[in-house]
């Protein structure tokens, strides 16, 4: 990576970036825009994760993967990162953000509350605003 580029990103994370957390992205909130093809989830965690809990609604690129794989990663949608506890999600989110990726956030959610947006209920009104 560049390292001027990423420092000019950094340059730009003041206290109004990080305390409107405009980096961020609620899974209630992620899932209305998935719902209208306004939104994709990239998740970064690695393939022995996935084989334990799949996320089959989720464009899967381990984080290692990324650089190779960018060009799987839609310009045109929001695109919010995820992995189990945050980190790679936030590093992600970094590199996105350095390769002109200017519509991604990181998915504020650990398992629980991801899982807790697909119960049947939400998941039901998901799937009709989808349709």
């Amino acid at each position: 990576m560049d390292e001027n580029v990423f420092s000019q990103w950094v340059n730009n994370l003041d206290f109004e970036f990080w305390s409107t957390s405009q980096h961020k992205i609620m899974p209630a909130a992620f899932f209305e825009k998935w719902a209208r093809g306004e939104a994709v989830l990239l998740d970064v965690r690695a393939a022995q994760e996935k084989d334990f809990i799949a996320l089959p609604f989720a464009l899967a690129i381990p984080i290692n993967e990324l650089p190779q794989r960018l060009n799987e990663i839609p310009h045109d949608k929001l695109v919010a990162t995820f992995c189990s506890g945050g980190d790679r999600a936030g590093v992600a989110f970094a590199y996105l953000q350095t390769q002109g990726f200017d519509n991604a956030r990181i998915l504020k959610a650990n398992y629980a509350e991801l899982m807790a947006e697909l119960l049947p209920g939400k998941l039901k009104k998901l799937l009709q605003g989808k349709a």
